[in-house]
């Protein structure tokens, strides 16, 4: 693997801030970690990697996001989750999104081989802790974990943010009201994203299509948004789905 170092981010407070990226423990007292990630292999590396490095007995996963709050729901919030970007139910800042509303304290961490500039401020502005790659080599991947469990917010090297000052504030408002949709919301708004109508929304989640209004018209009024193309480029501004 080619090594690749991380850069410490602008610390909350200093003008720009994710949704919630203070993490209350230090990298010592980090015990339970959750591995949100749908590759086996890329599991089970993470999770030997963290036992050997951090000395930790307790390392889950989840294969999927709805899995991971699933897990979460019935055995409790980790001290800290590993989460890739793109999941089978969840791609870009949608997984960040769900599990911020869930975990408003633990540091979530995004792993990824998409070092895009716009994917990753998308991410720190829904609330990441970090943003690391891949490719980092055991040695840099558990120093850039450490750094986020003690209170860094980590990225990339060579990442320079899209956007800045109250542009930064307008990103992390966006994805604070994104994180208020319930999980039904968040598919019909996904569904809305990918041009279905709302019989065909109704038809997909096996809901009566009056069900569906409802549900849309508290979208709107949640995220702000008078009609569906708005909210649909509100959506892609945040980066919530990725294309698959």
């Amino acid at each position: 693997m080619t090594m690749t170092s991380q850069n410490a981010a602008p610390e909350p407070g200093s003008g720009s801030g994710p949704v919630s990226a203070q993490p209350r423990l230090s990298a010592d007292r980090v015990k339970d970690i959750l591995i949100v990630d749908d590759h086996p292999l890329m599991c089970d590396a993470l999770a030997l990697t963290l036992k050997i490095s951090f000395g930790r007995k307790t390392v889950r996963t989840a294969r999927s996001l709805a899995a991971a709050v699933e897990q979460i729901r019935t055995h409790g919030a980790p001290d800290a989750v590993i989460l890739d970007l793109n999941l089978p139910d969840a791609r870009g800042a949608e997984g960040i999104v769900t599990l911020r509303r869930q975990l408003p304290d633990v540091p979530i961490t995004m792993i990824s081989a998409d070092l895009e500039n716009a994917m990753i401020s998308a991410a720190m502005a829904a609330g990441a802790q970090g943003y690391i790659a891949k490719s980092l080599g055991r040695e840099a991947l558990v120093d850039s974990l450490r750094r986020m469990w003690e209170g860094e917010r980590v990225t990339p090297e060579g990442y320079e943010p899209e956007a800045c000052g109250t542009e930064d504030d307008a990103r992390a408002e966006l994805a604070r009201r994104f994180a208020t949709l319930t999980p039904q919301q968040m598919k019909i708004l996904r569904l809305i994203c990918q041009g279905k109508a709302n019989k065909e929304i109704s038809y997909e989640l096996s809901i009566a299509e009056a069900t569906v209004k409802t549900h849309i018209t508290a979208i709107m009024s949640k995220i702000n948004a008078r009609r569906r193309t708005q909210a649909v480029l509100l959506a892609n501004s945040a980066r919530l789905f990725e294309p698959g």
